[in-house]
């Protein structure tokens, strides 16, 4: 079964780990703006919220990539970038309900969780409070937040 990096923000402290680790395996550096993964932090309401990509079954960067750069492993549900067969159109970028695919300038190329190809991600392994986990996909989560995007996407959301 497909692993998702679970979030629990009750028990998120805010400490940015998570994008320090991330950035550390993926280009070598602690340098949060180069993260997979984004912490926020909400000051006023003393809230963090931290997101990364949800491995969509049908990843909308995938169909949206006009030159097939990107690609889901149906064994293990990990949507990854080509980075030989990626141009840079940023196509993927608009697609993303989520926005957790970026545009990265040095590279010029799209970028986005991969998993750290890994049995276990680096944030998750790095998280000092636990708040991220790698578990089974929770299908009817899922479902849900899809239905909650689509209703974004199509305007029908009641404020």
């Amino acid at each position: 079964m497909q692993k998702l990096i679970r979030i629990e923000p009750a028990k998120c402290v805010g400490c940015k780990t998570c994008e320090l680790s991330c950035s550390f395996k993926n280009v070598g550096e602690f340098a949060p703006s180069r993260t997979r993964i984004y912490n926020e932090i909400f000051l006023d309401e003393a809230k963090f919220i931290t997101v990364t990509c949800m491995q969509c079954d049908e990843p909308w960067c995938e169909k949206s990539c006009p030159k097939n750069a990107i690609s889901k492993n149906m064994a293990t549900g990990v949507v990854t970038v080509e980075e030989v067969k990626c141009v840079g159109c940023r196509t993927c970028v608009s697609a993303c309900p989520f926005g957790m695919i970026k545009y990265v300038d040095s590279t010029g190329k799209a970028d986005k969780c991969n998993l750290c190809g890994g049995d276990t991600p680096e944030c998750v392994a790095f998280c000092p409070t636990q708040c991220l986990t790698l578990d089974e996909e929770d299908k009817p989560l899922r479902q849900k937040m899809l239905r909650f995007v689509n209703t974004i996407k199509d305007g029908q959301m009641e404020v």
